[in-house]
């Protein structure tokens, strides 16, 4: 198959070059064709060409900002395994989706993986050159799909396991909104209080003169402080935060937070929901295309954010690696409920385990949508209560000094 350097239109009368591969000229225009263009010149391609197509695919991605969406790839996994289903080759293929993007980084990503696959790289050696885009589960789902033959099928397993962890997180974002909306708005009200009618109080009280009590002094300083020292607040939020972060980084304070947190009522039950969904689905989905169960087992220890499941998943690995089985060091490990053990224990007798690990992710995936929900429910009224209380004591705070000028003005 010869490369052809082409010269076309696109759809709006703009220049277009390229090269497509192609066992003839005219086989060549009718690739051209296919993606969208008209083709004006088509020539073999020559060295000086295949440079210039190189350094204008490196060159474009430094113009885009951010990465790429989930959203993105799944559709170009699901397409790309569509175009494979068709019987249309792979560097085809990729030609056919890159002809069909408007410019952004996965367009040049796509160039470039195409471009190595035509000098002889594979699929997935050319995914691995973009670790932020394509992670190690991607790659090696990839890579057992070649050896195996079956690159379509395991790319429509890719889409469909990113679809269902993008569903998830889709849904604890939207049972966010209401609560971190009230939060905002509250604040923005107290804010409002603090900074323009607090002071305005504050001037009648002191032209009146008479004792304040405490909880309006306490009140005037607070707007004081908020409405002066605002700068102040910002820089030791902002502080604080970026401290935590960094303290959280070291792996002594990483992994007693990590132990600790899973002890945390509710709290503790939802991570651990989350590592079993994600546990599961990771390894079940690895193993049903075709990767070799230990290295499945590194990759999924890579996924899982919490480090006292990641050890129990390193314990897995080391007794699958002794001849042992995989229930027996998750059940030692006393993080995984016993339901899930015993699921994967019946998977591995039975030889059906990567069904049964697909099964436990179902059903964690909505035990762990129900436990977010459930707690989202059980912050409102804690919101509320929370936000009653405060705006309570600023109305409080500013109505007792009422009394004492009703006093003064009514003097002798």
């Amino acid at each position: 198959m010869a490369s052809f350097a082409y010269k076309a239109m696109d759809k709006k009368g703009k220049e277009v070059n390229g090269i497509v591969e192609a066992e003839s000229q005219v086989l060549a225009m009718n690739e051209v064709k296919s993606l969208g263009y008209w083709p004006t010149k088509i020539t073999e391609a020559t060295a000086s060409d295949r440079r210039r197509a190189g350094k204008k695919t490196k060159g474009l991605s430094e113009f885009y900002i951010g990465g790429v969406k989930t959203r993105e790839l799944v559709v170009f996994t699901r397409q790309l395994a569509t175009l494979i289903d068709a019987g249309l080759p792979l560097l085809r293929s990729l030609n056919v989706l890159h002809g069909q993007l408007k410019p952004c980084k996965l367009r040049d990503i796509i160039a470039e993986i195409s471009e190595d696959v035509q000098g002889g790289m594979t699929f997935s050696e050319g995914l691995a050159k973009n670790p932020k885009q394509f992670d190690r589960l991607f790659v090696n789902m990839v890579r057992a799909g070649e050896i195996g033959g079956m690159l379509e099928v395991v790319l429509n397993r890719l889409a469909d396991f990113m679809e269902k962890r993008q569903r998830l997180i889709r849904q604890v974002k939207a049972a966010m909104i209401y609560p971190i909306a009230v939060i905002i708005i509250a604040a923005g009200v107290v804010g409002f209080l603090l900074i323009k009618v607090v002071p305005t109080f504050a001037e009648i009280f002191t032209e009146f003169g008479g004792e304040l009590p405490w909880p309006t002094l306490f009140l005037i300083d607070a707007a004081n402080f908020v409405g002066n020292q605002w700068w102040l607040i910002l820089a030791v939020v902002g502080g604080t935060m970026i401290f935590m972060k960094l303290f959280f980084k070291i792996p002594v304070v990483q992994s007693a937070k990590d132990r600790i947190v899973l002890k945390v009522p509710l709290v503790g039950s939802l991570i651990v929901k989350v590592g079993v969904a994600r546990f599961a689905r990771t390894l079940g989905t690895l193993i049903t295309s075709g990767v070799p169960i230990l290295q499945a087992l590194k990759i999924v220890k890579e996924t899982i954010g919490n480090e006292v499941i990641q050890n129990a998943v390193q314990n897995v690995h080391d007794s699958i690696r002794d001849g042992d089985t995989i229930a027996a060091p998750l059940e030692e490990a006393k993080v995984f409920p016993a339901m899930v053990v015993n699921m994967i224990d019946v998977g591995e007798e039975t030889g059906n385990l990567d069904a049964m690990l697909l099964k436990v992710a179902d059903v964690y995936d909505d035990e762990v949508e129900t436990a977010v929900q459930g707690m989202l429910r059980l912050m409102e009224p804690l919101i509320i209560v929370l936000l009653g209380f405060v705006v309570g004591f600023i109305v409080i705070s500013l109505y007792l000094p009422i009394f004492t000028l009703a006093d003064l003005m009514s003097g002798p």
